[in-house]
């Protein structure tokens, strides 16, 4: 079933398609999954060059054991409702982490900023964190304090000024983009400063040249986008 986990036949099914040079989409019909759980599946289990089903499926239960069990239902009311999986949520949230991870992001700044992104109220203590990926308070620390200096998450205090709370909002995209739009500055600077130093007229200068150019015109297009998109006024 399509919301359902692979299972070790369906992973056979995608190492025999890879085999036998069946694209993506090809693997995920005979399957009857959608050609993007396939997509990730390889992607996270070696690539179409090295996915192999035996190891895809110890790996898939070595995450399983890792991962972090539905966020607990607190006081603080950041449980999940009634009617909703746990396990279904878990399991999203364990994924989430794994594709940021593939993003760039280190694993346990990962883990916190999926746990925090499943939580209806989006504000969890550190105590929290700890008891649900079941980690160190020290990696906990480090991976909001990666966070909070990215401008991901706020820090803030509870109603009774005690314990601090980390807290997602719905800007944190907008965030993230400009703060990715403007690393693109940083580095067309940079290009920009060893083409001039280079000369223009070598061709390692044109390369560095031709980046900074390129960098700076992605960089003032995302910020168009995101900003565009914030105002409403680029949505249909």
């Amino acid at each position: 079933m399509p919301g359902a986990r692979l299972s070790p036949q369906d992973r056979l099914a995608i190492a025999t398609g890879l085999a036998k040079g069946l694209d993506y989409a090809a693997i995920a019909r005979l399957i009857a999954r959608p050609t993007s759980t396939v997509t990730r599946e390889i992607a996270r289990n070696g690539g179409p060059g090295r996915y192999r089903a035996e190891t895809a499926q110890r790996a898939t239960a070595r995450r399983a054991r890792r991962r972090p069990g539905l966020p607990r239902p607190t006081g603080g009311g950041t449980g999940v409702p009634d009617g909703r999986d746990p396990a279904a949520i878990a399991d999203f949230a364990g994924r989430l982490a794994d594709l940021l991870v593939q993003l760039g992001l280190p694993r346990m700044v990962a883990r916190v900023l999926s746990c925090l992104y499943v939580t209806d109220s989006g504000s969890l203590s550190a105590a929290d964190l700890v008891q649900r990926l079941g980690v160190s308070p020290a990696s906990v620390s480090k991976a909001v304090g990666y966070l909070a200096d990215q401008g991901l998450i706020h820090r803030e205090r509870d109603g009774h000024g005690r314990r601090e709370q980390y807290t997602i909002d719905g800007d944190i995209w907008y965030r993230s983009m400009l703060a990715s739009a403007q690393r693109n500055a940083l580095l067309a600077e940079f290009a920009r400063t060893g083409a001039d130093l280079l000369g223009a007229a070598t061709p390692a200068g044109q390369r560095l040249d031709t980046a900074a150019d390129f960098l700076a015109e992605i960089g003032t297009d995302l910020v168009r986008a995101v900003e565009r998109r914030r105002s409403g006024t680029g949505m249909s």
